[in-house]
Order: C-alpha cells, then structure tokens, then sequence
C-alpha cells in the first residue's frame, strides 16, 4: 500500500531500546481524496521508528466496500523495502511491475521486496463479494546488502499455523513458538517459507475468551503486539484496540492474556486478535519519505527524480490527479510500468526544503 500523504514527513529511523512495556498510540492518516479510507498508523512515530526490520504498519478496517469503490492505491513505487500485506477479510488484487497479478485473501500473504526498485498497485477486485476489508499493511526496511537487489514478488496460501489450548496462530515471516501444557513445558513451532533478510518474525494469533498463550522468544529480539479486536494485556500490561505494545530485547517468553469477553466481527469470534512483530534491533538507520526507504536523504530524492522522470503528463481528466493524467512513459526505467490498473500513476510529492542527516532519537 502506497504511504498517500500529500506532505509525508521525511524521518530518520532507528532502533532504540526501552524498559518495559511502551504503549504506541495510533495516528488516524487518510489514503486518497474526499472518499478516502482511513488507516491506523502505528510505526513509524516519534516514540518509536522501528521494531526490528519492521518500520511501517497500518491497520485498517473494517471497511464497508458495498458503498464506494473500496481500496484504489494507483500504481506508486518502492525502494529499500519489502511491503507485507495481510487480511482479517476481504480482498485486494495486487498488480506490479514485475508482472505479477495475484489477489490475497484472509490467511494468504502478498509478500514485494521492491530492492532497487518497483512499483504496484492495490484495488478491491471488481465483482468481488467480500463485502468488508479489514487487515494490516506493514513494511520491512532491507538491510544494505538487499538496497540494490532486483525486485521480486511472492504469493503464499500455505502458510504454517500453530494450534495450542486457547489459540491459534498464522506465521506470516520467521519462526514463531508457542509454549505448550498447564505448565508450558512443551514447545511447538513453526517457520515461514517467505523471504525474510534479517532476523524476525511476523504472526496473527487469535486468542480464546479468557486465554493466557505464552510465547517463546528470542532473548535478542525486541517485540511489538498490535491489538486487532478484543482486550489483552501484554507482559501484564493493558493495551488498548489499535495501539502497539512495544517490549524491549532481553526476554525469553512474552506472555499474552485475552479479555473474559468474546468480540464478534467479520473475521470471526475472539477474546483478544493481535498482530505479534519482533525482530533484531536494526543495525543501520534508515530515511523514510513517501514510499522510499534509503540511508540517506540523498537516496530518497533520486528515488524520488527517477520515479518523475518515468511519468509522462498528459491531458484529460484524472480522477486521481485533479484534471491531470499521468502515464508511465519508461518501461524499462528503475520502477518499470504496472499493466492493467484503471488509471494512471501517483506523481511524487514535493520533496522538503530541509536535507535530513542521521540523529540519535531521544531516550524513552
């Protein structure tokens, strides 16, 4: 999903401990024009840039489809970056530069490490009967050694699942493990077969009304737990619908508590539905503007210039452009050209007046 803030602020990432357990709140940002949908973003903020690799998550939904076009993210692009689309319900019909043309559904994930560059676009599929969209869209930062490789695109419907008593989980990226028994002696886990470039994990799990799941960590990794549905505390600390907890390295199981109350939703019965994210501390920092992730504010804007220099103005009335059409016109350029979306690409925004160099984020 593309970042569709007209003035997105350029920042400089980077990981940062902190004690205990830090609750993120979420900012509402909306993604196009007067009929736009609204998502929650979590990371990244001022408290927190990073969760490992992880750098970027919006939460959206559940949205009603039936009314209005649904999602419409015009074809944009990427660098430095793998994007991670997951759904609770409904559906999204991904097309990119590459070629790829695959719709994700609840359970699948859409998986684009754009490297050098690419570019896609994101739309509710016509005639579909899903009649809500609901899910997350996150971002992983790639390490330096993945900046200039070629991009690539990966569709899974066979992800791994845990079951334990009171839970089930969906591994999206790394390896998750879940303590099993009354007395959490037993240990099941289970890998994910998509691409990952550093250290991490990504997983739904679906708590039971009432149930306490313990999660077998990596000492190493920190963690973020964003609640979905439900109530839960984390490491015995309440977290509100929409905010993400954030727990420091150093631990060697996460415990998670679902609320007494069972919630009903479009994607199911639950006591407590999060997203759990962890990873290495990113070694590197990183500068995020727009849809770019570089190292330097000089990346970003030649990013920025290449993906301009591929788009050709032309006229007519652009329902996406206020009465301008624009028209990939190099193919074969960094970002290549997304065949088939009912509509032309998405023009950068102006970059900002001011050249960004790292800096040490304040202590929280």
């Amino acid at each position: 999903m593309s970042n569709l803030e007209t003035r997105p602020a350029e920042q400089v990432c980077r990981s940062g401990g902190a004690g205990g357990v830090q609750i993120l709140e979420p900012r509402t940002v909306p993604l196009g024009g007067a009929r736009a949908m609204t998502v929650r973003r979590t990371l990244p903020q001022r408290a927190r840039s990073l969760v490992g690799a992880w750098c970027f998550a919006d939460h959206y939904g559940p949205d009603d489809v039936t009314a209005g076009p649904g999602m419409q993210v015009p074809p944009h692009p990427h660098t430095g970056l793998q994007t991670v689309t997951w759904l609770f319900a409904g559906e999204v019909l991904h097309r990119d530069s590459v070629g790829s043309l695959e719709t994700v559904r609840p359970g699948e994930l859409n998986l684009m490490t754009a490297g050098r560059g690419i570019s896609h676009s994101e739309e509710t599929p016509a005639g579909t009967t899903a009649r809500t969209l609901h899910g997350v869209q996150l971002w992983t930062a790639l390490p330096s050694g993945a900046l200039d490789g070629a991009p690539f695109f990966e569709h899974h419907d066979d992800l791994p699942a845990l079951r334990v008593e009171g839970a089930v989980a969906h591994v999206l990226l790394g390896t998750l493990a879940l303590a099993t028994g009354a007395g959490a002696e037993g240990v099941v886990a289970a890998t994910s077969p998509a691409t990952a470039f550093t250290p991490l994990v990504g997983a739904q799990l679906d708590l039971a009304p009432g149930a306490r799941v313990l999660v077998r960590t990596d000492p190493g990794f920190e963690h973020g737990v964003l609640l979905d549905a439900g109530a839960v505390r984390v490491a015995g600390v309440d977290v509100e619908r929409d905010h993400l907890a954030y727990v420091a390295p150093g631990a060697s199981e996460l415990v998670l508590e679902a609320g007494p109350d069972a919630v009903t939703d479009d994607a199911g019965t639950v006591g407590a539905r999060v997203m759990l994210l962890g990873g290495e501390p990113f070694g590197e920092d990183v500068v995020m503007w727009w849809n770019f992730v570089g190292r330097t504010h000089d990346d970003v804007a030649r990013a920025r210039a290449d993906w301009q220099a591929g788009l050709v103005m032309t006229s007519g009335e652009g329902p996406n452009h206020g009465g301008t059409v624009y028209a990939a016109g190099v193919a074969d350029g960094r970002f290549g050209e997304v065949v088939g979306y009912a509509g032309g690409p998405l023009p950068a925004p102006v970059l900002p007046d001011v050249h960004l160099k790292p800096r040490t984020r304040p202590a929280v």
